[in-house]
């Protein structure tokens, strides 16, 4: 555990918590954390985890974007549904990208774990598409996925960030349940009134 894991572990808690709690000041935090955990994962031979670091910092901007759009009710965005169609999408393209990236891992580097990495690093892409989108399906992927990251840093030895992402579990429940909320309130809000007889 470095002083280095230490400041990421704590700045990608903000992030996280500012990202469940529909403020949009999580994407640039997030440029912080994911430009320090850029730095860890190259140490610890995860590269697809150092790349997916490098696009998370041009996501961050992509979501500050979207988020910037509109939408905001006290501060905060309003959140959406996921397509049938654009979640099958997005799992393809996620399938797609982890083939793809773990056959690069293993022919050109000395990946540590090329498959389960390049897996996470694709199927993560998707994710942060989704919560730039406001979709509130995004949380359901990060809690997957957050779950097998927790196995996957115990055995890099890296158990402070296995302990922040068991962190982004509990995180990304809570956002769940707050977004959900939300979509309901919204979803409430745009019915037509009756009148009673």
């Amino acid at each position: 555990m470095s002083t280095l894991e230490i400041i990421a572990v704590l700045v990608n808690v903000l992030g996280v918590w500012l990202t469940a709690r529909r403020i949009r000041w999580c994407w640039p935090v997030g440029v912080i954390a994911v430009l320090l955990y850029a730095w860890i994962f190259y140490d610890a031979k995860l590269y697809s985890d150092t790349l997916l670091q490098g696009i998370f910092a041009v996501l961050q901007g992509y979501g500050w974007w979207r988020w910037s759009q509109g939408g905001l009710s006290e501060g905060k965005v309003h959140v959406a549904r996921l397509s049938l169609r654009e979640g099958l999408l997005g799992l393809l393209g996620g399938a797609v990208g982890a083939v793809l990236l773990g056959g690069l891992m293993v022919r050109f580097t000395d990946a540590a774990v090329p498959w389960v990495d390049a897996s996470l690093t694709a199927f993560s892409l998707v994710a942060s598409v989704w919560a730039a989108r406001k979709y509130v399906a995004s949380w359901w992927l990060w809690i997957v996925l957050d779950v097998i990251y927790v196995g996957l840093f115990l055995f890099k030895d890296l158990q402070l960030t296995a302990a922040l992402y068991a962190g982004f579990v509990v995180l990304a429940i809570y956002g769940l349940r707050a977004w959900q909320q939300d979509l309901s309130d919204q979803e409430l809000q745009s019915l037509p009134a009756t009148s009673g007889l």
